[in-house]
């Protein structure tokens, strides 16, 4: 049976329930047409399935501008492939992933979670991964479509942006996808474009994404975006989530019974659903995915970390490290793993390998690997965890207990559902109760944090009481924010305290009311030395060893969901410690444990920069691999560094009367840069190895640059051939990357990389659509975009180009 007719079978009250959540992560079955449950889960890192739990892991791959930076294809589909094995482990049959929006400003809160700042590195690494994904009969959901490049006031900021820019820069990513990868959803965001929200922008929904590019796939809003049923449902929206109170399901129902949506569009709608669900074998009659070989998701967890991992820097090649006796590791976060940023990007791996747990592994025989905390990066307390036995215990509103809930450490997180046998309106309160022994006398520090009503009570007194909800930020914004109140008490070792904190959470619009947002905790730290002593106890460590090797990191408070950046400065005294160090160990090697760009005031005073972006579960293993040279650091930069967050071309991310211009048009990234003749710490493209290579000759053929390099090196190695095309027209990029490839060879060996240029590369858009400008182009190839090794040219007009 087809599927079309299937849509008139049902009636318009089940016709409408189909397109609004059931519940936070899944679609309603409809059993008399063997329709199952679309069930839908965030990634991208992971699958974390319908519980925000860890008691229900997943691989967790590094972050997205860790995929980015290994500018291979290839390697994403792989991720995508294994992504997918996870999703059919957890029955879920869309992945709320990729995301390719652009990192337009560095101070994008996000952007770890993003690929680039250039469209077409984002749409080809993008392509991959929802190829891999969809090769394993899961549905990839491309996000956040459009211009959802920053967070503040995200759910009400109006972008504009003028046409050229929006085709040029932020619609690209997902145009290429559309065209190479055939995506079976996208996930409409939360801002507005150009006066309309995007969940119920005709324009854009309708008009592009389906009409002019082809999508048949489905349009599901991002949770809490949709605002309106008729102007929804006319607009291009498929499926409002999360449910169960959504502005379809019986809302729709009434809008079409009124007149105000056709009956038509509303079919059209189901029968996209169903086309969904026949993709993922939820529907019968169309078979179920296939079965694919498995993959070994700690080994490409590995595998992906060690080649994003860009060497920025490699003073008198200290990297890697080949007869160290006494290595010195450095940073709380060498004990600490940063492998993922904040937000919805969170899942939950079974096992972590941290940097310092990775290179003692791996160290050779007879080399004595010491550590010392010397700076710590976080901006907010620990959860309480040693010392203290807790529980949650959940009231109502007459505060009769509903459940009691075992508790691991301080912190509550209930985004999304709810532990079995809780609704969230008959929830009047949450507490974290129970008791501290603490294991040393002296002073204790104690924290709090929550969106919401708080009462914090140690022992008899009441640290806190009265509300806790940031002024001027919508509540998502302020529940995924970690807000601390911290206070310092007095405890004797061995004496038993009873503390509790209990949480009231706020009000949800009655829309969203079926949706959880429980989020808060106690926090906690033992006495410990000063950040003086643990400053110096570093740097005398760091003094009798051979090599240092300084772990600097972000949080996932300040690289999260829901917020901007405010600084790029490493949190803590990070920046002190790394000073300190470098001061008496000339050996000194940084390894820059953040999704997106930080300063580094320090890079001219070490002996090397690694940057390890978000690393994932294997970040250790993988550190360890690239720092003992069993394997080459193959990443290069996927968007621009600044040397400080003040020299950057772009930074506004703050609306003013609730709209953003991008007055920067198609000015952004390296495209910025280069138009304000400044220079950023570390251009587009830039990424150091272990070998060297030679460029011996590029010619532009019908079928593309052909590249000869030759790996001059003793060692094998990877490389990423890059391709820019120049002009001096004044409303153009000087430069842009227009094709790329990435090429293996043994020392000595040559190889030849073949670049395709498509008419598009040449083209810009015009009040008439895309217009290629007939003309001579230099062809820059090269290592980066500041290492242009050669230079050819070639003349293009419609319908293509030929070498000169």
């Amino acid at each position: 049976m087809r599927i079309t007719e299937l849509v008139p079978g049902l009636d318009l009250d089940t016709k409408a329930a189909l397109l609004a959540g059931r519940d936070v992560w899944t679609l309603p079955a409809v059993a008399e047409i063997g329709l199952g449950s679309l069930v839908m889960s965030d990634g991208p890192v992971g699958v974390r399935g319908v519980h925000w739990t860890a008691d229900d892991p997943s691989v967790t791959l590094p972050s997205p501008t860790a995929l980015a930076a290994t500018w291979d294809s290839a390697l994403a589909e792989r991720a995508g492939r294994l992504l997918a094995q996870e999703a059919r482990r957890k029955d879920v049959h869309v992945l709320l992933a990729p995301t390719v929006n652009l990192h337009r400003t560095p101070v994008g809160g996000r952007h770890f979670e993003c690929y680039s700042e250039d469209p077409l590195l984002t749409g080809t690494i993008g392509a991959g991964f929802v190829r891999g994904v969809q090769s394993g009969g899961v549905a990839a959901a491309v996000k956040h479509f459009v211009a959802n490049d920053s967070e503040t006031d995200r759910f009400t900021v109006d972008v504009r942006a003028d046409e050229r820019t929006l085709r040029e820069l932020y619609l690209a990513p997902f145009e290429q996808i559309v065209a190479e990868a055939r995506p079976w959803a996208v996930m409409a965001a939360y801002n507005g474009v150009n006066g309309s929200l995007m969940t119920e922008n005709d324009r854009l929904c309708n008009g592009i994404l389906r009409d002019e590019w082809g999508f048949d796939g489905i349009v599901v809003s991002d949770w809490l975006a949709a605002r309106h049923t008729t102007r929804g449902a006319n607009g291009g929206l498929d499926v409002a989530m999360p449910g169960p109170k959504t502005v379809f399901g019986k809302r729709l129902a009434r809008a079409v019974r009124a007149g105000e949506v056709a009956e038509e569009t509303v079919d059209a709608m189901v029968a996209r659903v169903l086309l969904l669900a026949s993709r993922v074998g939820a529907l019968d009659g169309f078979p179920a995915p296939a079965d694919h070989s498995t993959l070994d998701g700690t080994e490409l967890a590995r595998e992906i970390a060690r080649r994003s991992f860009v060497l920025l820097r490699n003073e008198n090649s200290v990297l890697p490290l080949t007869k160290p006796r006494r290595i010195a590791v450095l940073g709380q976060a060498a004990t600490e793993a940063r492998i993922l940023g904040g937000g919805s990007a969170t899942v939950f791996p079974s096992s972590v390998v941290s940097p310092l747990e990775g290179l003692r592994a791996a160290a050779p025989d007879g080399v004595e690997i010491s550590h010392a905390v010397g700076a710590d990066p976080r901006t907010t307390l620990r959860p309480a965890l040693d010392g203290f036995l807790l529980e949650t215990v959940v009231r109502d509103k007459d505060q009769h207990v509903l459940g009691r809930y075992p508790l691991g450490e301080g912190a509550v997180s209930w985004i999304g559902d709810l532990p079995r046998g809780l609704s969230a309106k008959r929830i009047g309160t949450v507490a974290i109760t129970g008791t501290f022994v603490p294991s040393v006398s002296g002073q204790h520090l104690l924290s709090c944090t929550g969106a919401g009503d708080l009462r914090f009570t140690v022992g008899r007194r009441t640290l806190f009481d009265g509300k806790h909800l940031p002024d001027g930020e919508d509540l998502v914004t302020a529940i995924m924010s970690t807000k601390e109140k911290r206070f310092a008490l007095d405890f004797t070792a061995g004496d038993a305290v009873e503390v509790e904190l209990v949480y009231e959470p706020p009000a949800l619009p009655e829309e969203d009311e079926g949706f959880a947002w429980i989020s808060f905790g106690i926090g906690h730290s033992a006495p410990s030395a000063s950040e003086d002593e643990l400053l110096d106890e570093a740097a005398a460590l760091a003094a009798g060893a051979d090599v240092a090797v300084v772990v600097v990191a972000t949080t996932p408070e300040v690289e999260t969901e829901g917020v901007d950046r405010t600084s790029l400065a490493l949190p803590g005294r990070q920046d002190e410690l790394v000073a300190r160090v470098a001061a008496v160990n000339p050996n000194t090697v940084v390894v820059v444990n953040a999704g997106s760009p930080v300063e580094m005031p320090w890079t001219d005073e070490v002996a090397a920069v690694l940057l390890t972006w978000f690393p994932g579960q294997a970040g250790g293993t993988a550190l360890a691999d690239v720092v003992f040279g069993n394997e080459e650091p193959g990443g290069r930069l996927p968007t621009t560094w600044p040397t400080r967050m003040a020299d950057s071309p772009v930074l506004r991310v703050r609306p003013e009367g609730g709209v953003l211009p991008y007055e920067e048009g198609v000015f952004i990234g390296y495209r910025a840069w280069d138009r304000s003749g400044r220079t950023p710490a570390y251009w587009f493209g830039h990424g150091l190895g272990y070998t060297t290579w030679t460029y011996e000759s590029a010619t532009v053929e019908p079928d593309g640059v052909r590249v000869r390099v030759t790996n001059s090196g003793d060692r094998p190695g990877r490389e990423v051939v890059q391709v820019y095309l120049r002009s001096s027209e004044e409303d153009r990029p000087r430069r842009w990357l227009a094709g790329f490839a990435v090429v293996s060879a043994a020392p000595g060996e040559s190889v030849e990389a073949v670049i395709p240029l498509p008419e598009r590369a040449f083209a810009t858009w015009t009040d008439d659509g895309w217009h290629v400008r007939p003309g001579d182009y230099p062809v820059d190839i090269g290592h980066a975009l500041d290492d242009i090794r050669l230079t050819t040219l070639t003349r293009c007009w419609r319908p293509g180009c030929r070498a000169v």
